[in-house]
């Protein structure tokens, strides 16, 4: 009774997460290794966590991408620069089995990094735009592509702020991009790992999660393609980040 409990409570979470990662175009990996850091899969090794987040950012950010290219936000012609230089380096990010503790510390940081990026989102619906140089995109790729595939992450949560920040992309078109990079990202590192002979993904326990996540990730994405994202359920997704950083943060010091 009690584990039917805690796997109905953890789906319900990881569905919140992925409604509103996808309102913005993300998979969502960083908020399902958040939710999952705080139950019993915190221990599970971490190409294990790394590996079903991949997976659960395939779905959701397949989602979002339909979505958001479907609403007309999406130009591939900017994507396509940032995604030919992070292939490979996240395949070889996802080949590369990393120590507990590094992959810990670099872990703890990408949340807090996802909280704060968060917390400081500019709501700004329209900005003038310019395009990047392909060095430029090309260099930004290849470094997020190679980070996101050692942490588990699509990297959609570092492209997202550098788009706007740089003023290559509106908000929406930003998201289109994200979906896009996250989707092929998650791709490699999941090649990368299966190359490496270190691919562990449980069926059963993906099952539970995709059926969540897909929910979340089909109702998020629809919703922010269109409109602005909830401010109490983003706050509720910074307070999960932080208590989920802190608390790998604070395992690393004892």
């Amino acid at each position: 009774m009690e584990q039917g409990f805690t796997l109905i409570a953890l789906c319900i979470g990881l569905l919140l997460v992925s409604m509103l990662y996808s309102s913005v175009g993300h998979g969502g990996a960083s908020g399902y290794l958040a939710i999952l850091s705080l139950t019993t899969y915190s221990q599970m090794d971490s190409a294990w966590l790394k590996q079903h987040a991949w997976v659960l950012n395939l779905a959701v950010a397949g989602l979002a991408f339909y979505h958001y290219s479907k609403s007309g936000h999406h130009v591939f012609s900017k994507s396509l620069p940032f995604i030919l230089a992070s292939i490979p380096l996240a395949f070889i990010g996802g080949y590369l089995k990393v120590d507990g503790a590094l992959y810990d510390t670099l872990l703890s940081l990408t949340l807090l990094y996802a909280a704060i990026r968060l917390l400081l989102r500019d709501e700004k619906s329209s900005i003038e735009v310019s395009t990047p140089k392909p060095s430029q995109a090309y260099s930004f790729g290849a470094g997020i592509g190679f980070l996101s595939g050692i942490i588990g992450v699509g990297g959609g949560i570092f492209l997202s702020p550098i788009l706007l920040l740089k003023k290559w992309a509106t908000p929406k078109s930003a998201a289109a991009t994200a979906a896009l990079f996250i989707w092929v990202n998650s791709a490699a590192g999941l090649l990368g790992a299966t190359a490496s002979g270190q691919l562990v993904l449980e069926r059963s326990t993906l099952l539970p999660f995709l059926l969540a996540v897909g929910i979340g990730g089909f109702l998020g994405s629809k919703y922010g393609s269109q409109y602005a994202k909830p401010k109490t359920v983003q706050n509720l997704l910074i307070a999960v980040l932080l208590m989920a950083s802190m608390k790998r943060i604070a395992e690393l010091l004892v």
